[in-house]
């Protein structure tokens, strides 16, 4: 039984009594894994960071919860009415979250970025920043930052218990409701930001807009959506109309609002939503047209397509300077464009601005890590768009890197998808890229049962997320031209798992860390340290692997997921996991 379930036993047998293990188990030939949950309850004195966890987990929608969530978005201003009865259970009033001065970001590519930069130049101005965002990389704390850093295991664990001990008290008054995971994500965050007094909080919408729980936000100071595109068809709709609808729902009267260049379709839709709800709505230039000091702009993010998040960034950092520095001040200045859209003017950052932009960091979202002879490429892309951008980036940073290397390389993809997304579009999108292997993994860190409480996810079976691994595996192989092997199964010998035998360059395995340690073949000492078990293999797959060992280097690109790219930084980055 996990650590962490025995802590909260530990603790009292009253509160231990109301504990329930949920076992999960999947068997995919002849794997089996098993995982367990804890059943918690009130605040007790003394829990620790891994109970709030555990606690928290129990609020996941689990798989026989889902039909009941579809149902709720038939009614979607229901979920706002009862985000507020949650917000005022846990003993706050939505009056209270004008005092925060907000910054509210939504759009479907992009959006963390952009709240990234426009976090970090607001702080590098002296500012008291509060951030909060999703989904997190290795542990929960990350979405809820205070300038700039997660915040830490003993303020976490003593503002949830705060926060869960006063809605649990609450809840047989109200049919035993709890706010589910990411509602109580979001009330945590207010209450955290509320008390540790931070002057701004940059506020990223969870999916869409309208219907967020984070929308229960009245008095933004200033609303930005990034680059547009389908995803969440299933909450959000199928047509980039219909997301623009939900986007623009963020939108409130008088609060001025910006958006980068967006289709055709989705544009005029929020041009109409912004004056249906009498905000005025900016478009923003390019970011070659910010005339700076220093000469073009320099971005702490890689990516061509980070220089659009940085332009709302700037316009979104501006304005709120500009309401908290010179609230009599004008909006900003603009001209009109022929859809109507007025055009937010250029200015010169300053250099703080400049630094700012420059100095901003965001984990798995164009990422490089360097382990000797491996080098590791990390985008969390899980859209067309923002797949087609990862391959753009990848393919031009890979090149710069095998021009310095020291002799032949190895590509590999470690990829994996997630709920209703286009895995075999994004897998064709990635093809160009010529990787020597395919490999695929569920976005489970490792097999191993252990207290890694932060990455459970409860809202999908292990058997599912098998499943798709072996369907990714196919449509690779079908995209390549490669004979399909029916008989691919995931096997397991002596309690321990083994990829499957194939006679192609695509391999499926059960973890993150067994994909891991293959494809790096103990090139990388973070990986090789004794304290993470080796996973044996076949001599057949050991052969398979000939390449990886006599190249000079190995380039890994890690992508499909942000929970993949997380699940790879807690091994390769332990220090993500203090």
């Amino acid at each position: 039984m996990m650590v962490c379930m025995s802590r909260v036993w530990q603790r009292g047998s009253g509160f231990a009594a109301r504990l329930r293990k949920r076992d999960w188990v999947c068997k995919s030939a002849s794997l089996s894994v098993r995982y367990y949950s804890t059943k918690t309850a009130p605040q007790i004195p003394g829990m620790e960071y891994q109970d709030a966890i555990c606690t928290l987990n129990t609020l996941q929608t689990n798989a026989s919860s889902l039909e009941q969530v579809r149902r709720e978005r038939s009614h979607p201003q229901q979920q706002l009415q009862a985000m507020r009865g949650f917000l005022e259970r846990a003993g706050l009033m939505v009056e209270e979250l004008d005092h925060l001065n907000i910054i509210h970001v939504t759009g479907t590519k992009g959006k963390g970025s952009t709240c990234a930069f426009t976090e970090q130049i607001l702080r590098s101005y002296g500012f008291r920043t509060g951030f909060y965002s999703s989904p997190h990389l290795v542990q929960v704390r990350e979405r809820i930052r205070i300038n700039g850093q997660p915040i830490g295991k003993e303020l976490f664990t003593k503002y949830f218990w705060q926060v869960y001990g006063r809605l649990d008290e609450t809840k047989d008054a109200h049919g035993g409701t709890m706010p589910a995971y990411f509602r109580f994500l979001t009330i945590l965050a207010f209450h955290v930001f509320l008390q540790e007094k931070v002057d701004l909080a940059v506020i990223e919408v969870g999916i869409g807009g309208a219907y967020d729980c984070t929308n229960i936000i009245r008095r933004p100071w200033v609303c930005g959506i990034s680059s547009l595109g389908i995803d969440h068809t299933q909450i959000l709709g199928d047509t980039i109309e219909k997301i623009a609808w939900q986007k623009g729902g963020i939108f409130k009267p008088g609060v001025p609002a910006f958006t980068v260049k967006q289709p055709e379709d989705a544009l005029a839709v929020l041009r109409d939503r912004a004056k249906e709800i009498r905000c005025p709505l900016w478009v923003c230039p390019e970011l070659d047209e910010y005339q700076a000091d220093c000469g073009p702009l320099r971005l702490g993010l890689a990516g061509q397509h980070q220089r659009s998040n940085a332009s709302l960034a700037l316009q979104l950092s501006h304005t709120w300077l500009q309401k908290r520095c010179l609230p009599d001040k004008s909006l900003p200045s603009s001209s009109v464009e022929t859809s109507g859209v007025l055009r937010a003017a250029s200015f010169k950052p300053s250099p703080i601005m400049v630094k700012g932009l420059a100095d901003t960091e965001w984990p798995g979202r164009n990422q490089t890590l360097k382990h000797g002879a491996v080098t590791y490429f990390l985008d969390g892309a899980h859209t067309m768009r923002s797949m087609q951008a990862c391959v753009h980036w990848f393919r031009e940073i890979a090149a710069q890197h095998e021009r310095n290397a020291s002799g032949p390389v190895a590509r590999v993809l470690l990829f994996n998808a997630t709920g209703e997304r286009d895995s075999a579009a994004m897998l064709k999108a990635l093809v160009p890229c010529h990787f020597d292997f395919a490999v695929f993994c569920p976005n489970i860190t490792e097999v191993i049962a252990s207290c890694n409480a932060d990455q459970q996810n409860f809202n999908v079976s292990v058997e599912n997320m098998l499943t798709r691994c072996l369907d990714n595996e196919r449509s690779w192989r079908l995209h390549n031209s490669l004979e399909d092997n029916k008989g691919t199964q995931l096997l397991i010998e002596g309690s321990l798992p083994l990829v499957p035998e194939k006679k192609a360059d695509t391999l499926v395995f059960p973890c993150i860390l067994s994909a891991l340690q293959w494809i790096t073949q103990g090139r990388d000492s973070v990986l090789a340290d004794p304290a993470k078990r080796v996973f044996p293999v076949k001599p057949s797959v050991m052969a398979k692997a000939a390449p990886l060992c006599e190249a000079a280097e190995i380039h890994v690109l890690i992508t499909g997921s942000l929970h993949l790219v997380g699940g790879v930084l807690k091994h390769l980055d332990p220090a993500t996991s203090k």
